[in-house]
């Protein structure tokens, strides 16, 4: 079953990220300290999209991979 789109944004909440609202369902994230960004579209019940669990997945890893820097 794939997550939903509260568990993606809980995930990049702990990953440090921060949202800007925008228009509709969508959602603007931005990393607070380095310069990593990415859309969500969809509210929190919705089911995620494969290309949106990846999207999260490769922010996150870009994050820790900044981090051990």
């Amino acid at each position: 079953m794939p997550p939903k789109i509260r568990e993606l944004k809980a995930q990049l909440i702990r990953g440090g990220f921060v949202s800007r609202s925008a228009k509709g369902s969508h959602t603007y994230w931005r990393h607070a300290i380095f310069e990593v960004r990415l859309s969500l579209s969809g509210v929190d019940g919705d089911d995620a999209k494969p290309y949106q669990e990846r999207e999260v997945r490769r922010v996150l890893a870009e994050v820790r991979a900044l981090r051990e820097e």
